[in-house]
């Protein structure tokens, strides 16, 4: 009999998941005992330690905020479950307990099952673990019913009117909004805008979620920056107050919705409604993708049902008309 640890809380005492790894290991050692001596392999490191050797080599690779998210989630969700497994010794059974782990944390899931794939990846690249076995591949995000919030035009108006009235010490918060209900550009987008990204009639962004991207400005747009003190080329268009840091349009936003009685409606919500709005008019949902600079069609074909919405009403208006015309309307 083989014994792998102690049980219980006590100091030495073997985690669940390890145990299994550990078992795992056993069981191929003895599998494998008879057979030739294999070339001495690179020792693998626990996970916890080689989060550690990831995030040197891996993370000055990703945007800041995307460094910042991701180290979160790798230090509390990562290496809380799979610190002291073998990196070679995760296996798929042990992601789907991960997930089972998860099911009142849908989001984090889906947003951290990414990276663990990523690491397991990069695992297998630096001989930790061998060809084409990522334990993360083909498990199942959860599916999750986003919640979509469309500005009608009375709310539009009501907006209008807090904007056109409220004042902040900070002179960029109204242009700034303004620039987003206009654009519907990203947050980030317009917050982190540079004077030399402006180029009317568009802005020329470098980078974005989506890499180097392109917004098309209409006049109320331009308009806005014209109302504006041109900077230094490397100087922010919307800084926050005294400081030359991007403005926090969360912060002001939460003041402006209450004060126009749309305390639902969250900031990326007004670039849903700028989509809605556009099938409103009849664009393409391919122009709109360009608009808003979606890198998949998929993305943009979210909005599809809104123009489903539209032509199902104007056949309704148009049977009303007919019907009134034969003689047998209601």
């Amino acid at each position: 009999m083989v014994t792998l640890g102690r049980a219980g809380v006590a100091a030495g005492a073997l985690g669940a998941p390890a145990a299994r790894a550990a078992a795992r290991r056993l069981l191929i050692r003895a599998t494998l005992a008879d057979l030739p001596s294999a070339p001495e392999q690179k020792k693998v490191p626990l996970f916890v330690d080689f989060a550690e050797e990831f995030w040197t080599d891996y993370s000055p690779h990703w945007k800041p905020s995307t460094r910042t998210s991701s180290r979160s989630r790798i230090d509390q969700l990562l290496i809380p479950h799979f610190g002291e497994l073998p990196v070679d010794m995760i296996a798929r059974s042990d992601i789907n307990r991960w997930r089972d782990t998860m099911t009142k944390r849908e989001g984090s899931f889906n947003r951290t099952i990414p990276i663990m794939s990523v690491m397991m990846q990069y695992a297998e690249k630096l001989g930790y673990r061998a060809k084409s076995t990522n334990p993360c591949r083909g498990v199942s995000r959860f599916k999750r019913e986003l919640p979509e919030r469309y500005l009608s035009a009375d709310e539009y108006r009501r907006l209008g009117r807090v904007l056109a009235s409220h004042e902040f010490a900070n002179p960029f918060v109204i242009p700034a909004l303004l620039m987003f209900v206009y654009t519907g550009a990203r947050a980030s987008e317009i917050t982190t805008l540079r004077w030399r990204y402006v180029q009317i009639p568009r802005l020329a962004l470098p980078d974005s979620k989506t890499g180097p991207k392109t917004i098309y400005l209409n006049r109320q747009a331009i308009d806005v920056l014209n109302g504006l003190d041109r900077r230094a080329d490397d100087q922010l268009v919307f800084p926050a107050l005294h400081r030359e840091i991007p403005i926090d349009l969360g912060q002001h936003w939460i003041k402006i919705r209450r004060k126009a009685a749309l305390p639902d409606v969250r900031l990326h919500d007004l670039r849903h409604s700028f989509a809605s709005v556009a099938i409103a008019k009849g664009i393409p949902l391919a122009t709109i993708g360009k608009l808003l600079g979606h890198a998949l069609p998929e993305t943009t074909a979210r909005y599809a049902h809104l123009a489903d919405d539209i032509i199902l009403e104007s056949a309704e208006r148009i049977c009303s008309s007919l019907a009134g015309a034969l003689g047998i309307a209601a």
